[in-house]
C-alpha cells in the first residue's frame, strides 16, 4: 500500500474521529466518545505509516486541509451547520493549496 493509501485512511479516521467528538456532545454520550477515540487511534496510526514516504510537511498538510474540508462539507447535511461566503472562500484556499502542493511542489517525492 502506498503513502497516499495510508494517507486517505488517516484522512477518514480522522473524519469521523471529528464527526463523533461533536456527536459526543461534551463526552457525555459514551457511544460517539469511545468513536471518536478509536477514530484518532486509527487516524495517527495511519499518520505515521505515512511518514515513511511522505515528507511530514506535505502530510500534515495534506492530512489537515482535506480533513478540515470534508468536515465543513459534511457538517452542512449531518449538523446543519451551512458555511457562509467567508468560510467557503477560506475552504477553496485550503483545496487550492492542497492542489498546488502536490501538483507543483518538488518536495512531495511521488
Amino acid at each position: 500500500m502506498s503513502g497516499y493509501s495510508y494517507l486517505a485512511l488517516a484522512i477518514a479516521a480522522e473524519v469521523v474521529g471529528t464527526l463523533a467528538l461533536k456527536a459526543s456532545e461534551e463526552f457525555s454520550r459514551p457511544w460517539p466518545t469511545c468513536l471518536s477515540i478509536a477514530g484518532y487511534l486509527v487516524s495517527f496510526y495511519f499518520l505515521g505509516l505515512v511518514l515513511r514516504t511522505v515528507p511530514v510537511g506535505v502530510a500534515y498538510a495534506v492530512w489537515s486541509g482535506v480533513g478540515m474540508v470534508l468536515i465543513a462539507v459534511l457538517g452542512i447535511p449531518l449538523f446543519k451547520q451551512v458555511p457562509d461566503l467567508p468560510a467557503l472562500v477560506g475552504i477553496g484556499l485550503i483545496l487550492a493549496g492542497v492542489l498546488v502542493m502536490n501538483l507543483f511542489s518538488r518536495t512531495i517525492g511521488h
